[in-house]
């Protein structure tokens, strides 16, 4: 966790400019839990609030300095200093949106950044799994699935597309609902009708329905 720095330890802002920004600090706090409450990561949403606060002191010194009282327009303060941070503004500077671990980053372009596992573990590990040569399902299969799935999947909506990727990699119901704006129970009934149309797709073509990996993450 990151906690701000308190306002008394910056001898070069006047002591009533520090007495001034603590009287609204409740305040500022509790805008930064509301705004950014859909981050779930706690950590993550710490360090936001902390860095809105950071923001928020250096601006309201810069506004008492040019003879302003912030204190009258809190709420806009905390709003502006908020908005900053979820654009990628900190105390320190700007946040790169070409670095992978950027928040900012993953935010702007859809991924997120996983740690891998130090080893291979008893249950199912998505990970693991990509990771390793497919030495079950024969050859001929997997030259069948390779050259049908894209046919099967252009065929498809762009949504659809989308959807069927993040099913097949491990997606879950109530992620996807987030993610596609769904319910639950039509995520459920959209994986069913993918896997029965991919059936179906694969009987017109006279060939073998799916391979395991892929019948367990659409059916």
């Amino acid at each position: 966790m990151f906690a701000p720095a308190s306002p008394a330890c910056c001898p070069s802002a006047p002591q009533a400019t520090q007495q001034a920004f603590l009287a609204i600090l409740p305040r500022l706090k509790l805008h930064g839990k509301v705004y950014f409450r859909d981050l779930k990561d706690p950590e993550r949403r710490e360090e936001s609030i902390c860095e809105m606060l950071a923001l928020a002191w250096s601006w309201f010194v810069r506004l008492a300095e040019r003879g302003k009282d912030a204190t009258q327009f809190a709420s806009v303060l905390a709003t502006y200093a908020a908005r900053a941070v979820r654009a990628g503004r900190r105390l320190c500077g700007q946040e790169k949106t070409k670095d992978v671990l950027s928040p900012l980053a993953q935010q702007r372009r859809g991924f997120s950044v996983s740690t891998l596992s130090d080893g291979s573990s008893l249950g199912p590990n998505l990970l693991d799994e990509a990771l390793q040569d497919n030495t079950v399902t024969p050859i001929v299969e997997q030259v069948q699935f390779r050259l049908d799935f894209p046919r099967w999947r252009g065929s498809r909506c762009d949504r659809d597309r989308r959807l069927i990727d993040d099913l097949m990699v491990g997606g879950r119901a109530h992620e996807m609902a987030l993610k596609y704006g769904l319910s639950r129970s039509r995520v459920s009934e959209l994986r069913r009708q993918f896997f029965e149309d991919w059936i179906n797709f694969c009987e017109g073509m006279s060939c073998q329905p799916c391979t395991p990996a892929t019948a367990g993450a659409l059916s």
